[in-house]
């Protein structure tokens, strides 16, 4: 199935496809303020409507993840990293698809504090 998403002013936009059926909720320290539930998918799923310019990115710790957001209304649709074999992933934050039932997907907890 074929999502669209975006920030809350639409600054940033995308598309995603793919079979939605569970997300992630991380602990780490900005997932858990955030309050971001995750999709992971392979980089090349996600198509961005609006231009890369628009991205602002945060990294921290290892810097391995690139956490992008709206430099104007601040929300954080996605991220993207790699895998443990290297493939660039993308999660997308299911909050910012839109017409999306968070309540009707299985939450799958990860401890991302402990890493």
């Amino acid at each position: 199935m074929k999502y669209k998403g975006s920030c809350h002013c639409g600054r940033i936009a995308f598309e995603v496809e793919g079979d939605l059926k569970q997300v992630m909720e991380c602990n780490c320290s900005i997932c858990a303020k955030r309050g971001s539930l995750h999709w992971f998918m392979p980089r090349q799923q996600l198509r961005l409507a609006t231009p890369a310019a628009s991205l602002a990115t945060y990294r921290f710790g290892p810097a391995t993840i690139s956490h992008h957001f709206c430099p104007v209304c601040g929300c954080a649709p996605f991220g993207e990293g790699a895998d443990g074999s290297g493939k660039a992933m993308a999660a997308i934050n299911v909050r910012c698809l839109d017409g999306v039932e968070v309540s009707g997907l299985k939450v799958v907890p990860f401890d991302g504090r402990s890493l």
